[in-house]
């Protein structure tokens, strides 16, 4: 199974994970966020709707996907464009949508305020 990790983590611990791959050690496949409030903001509660339709579904077009959705298209494409600027979505050589995972695990922890 292909699993993305979307986590908040800083500049620093992505470059550290960046260099352990390089260095040949596996990290698997991370989309990091600098806040939690950038990661909200990526996957509001209609793009988050739009992953879980596109889990396993494989490519689809923009009118296909705001069909199955119930949603106008021109607002699903925004939300597409949203999410492949984010490098969560991928396009296709055919033009067609894809989330080239089976699973998302989102990674990220609230402490007090110091």
């Amino acid at each position: 199974m292909r699993t993305v990790t979307l986590d908040v983590s800083s500049r620093e611990s992505s470059n550290r994970r960046f260099l352990r791959a390089f260095e040949g050690e596996p990290q698997g496949a991370f989309i990091s966020f600098e806040s939690p409030a950038l990661l909200f903001k990526v996957l509001s509660g209609k793009r988050w709707e739009l992953l879980t339709l596109m889990t396993g579904a494989g490519p689809m077009t923009i009118r296909e996907l705001a069909r199955r959705l119930g949603r106008d298209v021109k607002a699903v494409h925004g939300d597409v464009h949203a999410l492949l600027n984010a490098g969560i979505l991928q396009k296709t050589d055919t033009g067609r949508i894809v989330f080239p995972f089976d699973a998302v695990h989102v990674d990220f922890m609230l402490r007090e305020a110091a």
